[in-house]
């Protein structure tokens, strides 16, 4: 029994605290940003959000990301998992689609692209697909005075592809989408 409890002492530090503290050491050495959250600093230095994690922009003037249904609290990450026979989720997403058309009076409801009224599997989904991004274009450029053309090529510029090149879909990360919106005006 004594070694037994040896045993298990020796695993507990070696995987509850040497492994840990050395994978830690070793992210900060080869990627520091990422050990640290990948997150983003405006001009001042400030921090604003994180790569990672998706921020709720309520105000017209910028990009909406996706719905999130823990309201992007990292804490808890997770979805409603409901089926799309799902009456909460029927009427959610009547809701949305309702708001979405009152703030982009020129978009047709079939073109509205699914990553803006569906969840991500954690809530926490920081992209939107181009498409999501273009189509709100009218609404920005109205609201802030900007050309259309100009929002364009932001949104082609902050378009990241697929991981190496295979992996996912083009997505744009809104956050930083937005961050150069506040550059521009």
């Amino acid at each position: 029994m004594l070694k037994n409890m040896r045993i298990a002492l020796v695993l507990l530090l070696i995987c509850g605290v040497v492994y840990p503290l050395g994978m830690t050491g070793i992210s900060k050495l080869i990627m520091p940003a990422k050990a640290e959250g990948s997150l983003i600093t405006n001009e001042d230095g400030k921090v604003v959000g994180s790569e990672l994690i998706g921020q709720t922009f309520e105000d017209p003037k910028y990009f909406s990301g996706r719905i999130s249904s823990i309201e992007y609290n990292a804490a808890g990450s997770g979805s409603g998992n409901y089926a799309p026979s799902n009456k909460e989720m029927i009427e959610r997403t009547k809701k949305d689609i309702e708001t979405f058309l009152k703030a982009n009076p020129d978009v047709k409801k079939s073109d509205i692209p699914a990553d803006l009224l569906t969840n991500s599997g954690s809530g926490l989904d920081p992209h939107i697909s181009p498409m999501a991004a273009k189509i709100q274009v009218p609404r920005i450029a109205e609201l802030r005075g900007i050309d259309e053309d100009v929002l364009y090529t932001l949104i082609n510029e902050h378009t990241e592809g697929r991981q190496w090149g295979i992996f996912g879909e083009p997505r744009v990360n809104v956050l930083k989408l937005n961050m150069e919106l506040d550059r521009l005006k």
